[in-house]
């Protein structure tokens, strides 16, 4: 199951070095609705891998301002506490996995 991050959450993560996935979403955005189920998907595949959450931007808006997000959906990939790609707007669960993959 995908985590719920808080900005401090997410920093935390983030901080440990290992790779992190995370979901900036609102729940009135219908294509971030559709990303959920992906999302979580890529959470129990890489479960024990990758640190995987959800980041509401209505809720929390240091870490999208950070990493300078203007639309959302947006998916983060971030390693050693880099931002390591990203992907914006409604994507499938194979283009995820295939920018996880490297980062394991």
């Amino acid at each position: 199951m995908a985590l719920q991050f808080t900005d401090e959450t997410a920093r935390e993560a983030i901080a440990s070095g290992k790779p992190v996935v995370i979901d900036l979403w609102a729940e009135w955005c219908g294509p971030c609705l559709k990303l959920g189920p992906a999302v979580e998907q890529l959470a129990e595949e890489f479960e024990g891998k990758a640190i995987v959450g959800k980041l509401n931007v209505d809720e929390n808006d240091e870490i999208s301002s950070q990493f300078r997000v203007r639309n959302i959906p947006t998916v983060l990939f971030i390693k050693d506490g880099e931002l390591k790609d990203r992907t914006v707007g409604l994507v499938s669960i194979d283009e995820l996995r295939a920018k996880l993959q490297p980062l394991l």
